[in-house]
C-alpha cells in the first residue's frame, strides 16, 4: 500500500521561500508519476507540478513556472517542492500524489498548509 506523507508547510511572508517534502513508501516507484497539487479555500484542487520518478521529467502550472521547482531523491524515496518568490495567491493546502504511468491520480497524502502573508 502506497503511503505519502507531506511536511514542510507553514506561514511565510510574500517573497519568501518554503520547501515541501513528500516521503513515499510501500512501493517501488520507478514506474510512477509523482505530483504536487494544491487547493485554496473555495477553489478546486489544481495541479502544481509533476515529475516522473525514473527519468525526472517535469511539468509545471503556468502560475508557478520560474518560481517552483519539483525534484526527487530516489535513494530517500522523497519528493520535494522548492517554492520561491511566494505570493499570497499561493496560499493553499498542498497535497502530494502519485500514480502508475498510464494510470490516474489515486494515491494522496494528507496535505500540508502553506500560508503566504502580504
Amino acid at each position: 500500500q502506497v503511503q505519502l506523507v507531506e511536511s514542510g508547510g507553514g506561514l511565510v511572508q510574500a517573497g519568501g521561500s518554503l520547501r515541501l517534502s513528500c516521503a513515499a513508501s510501500g512501493r517501488t516507484f520507478s514506474s510512477y508519476v509523482m505530483g504536487w497539487f494544491r487547493q485554496a479555500p473555495g477553489k478546486e484542487r489544481e495541479a502544481v507540478a509533476t515529475i516522473t520518478w525514473s527519468r525526472g521529467s517535469t511539468t509545471y502550472a503556468d502560475s508557478v513556472k520560474g518560481r517552483f521547482t519539483i525534484s526527487r531523491d530516489n535513494a530517500k524515496n522523497t519528493m520535494y517542492l522548492q517554492m520561491n518568490s511566494l505570493k499570497p495567491e499561493d496560499t493553499a493546502v498542498y497535497y502530494c500524489a502519485a500514480h502508475r504511468i498510464g494510470g490516474s491520480w489515486k494515491e494522496w497524502g494528507q496535505g500540508t498548509q502553506v500560508t503566504v502573508s502580504s
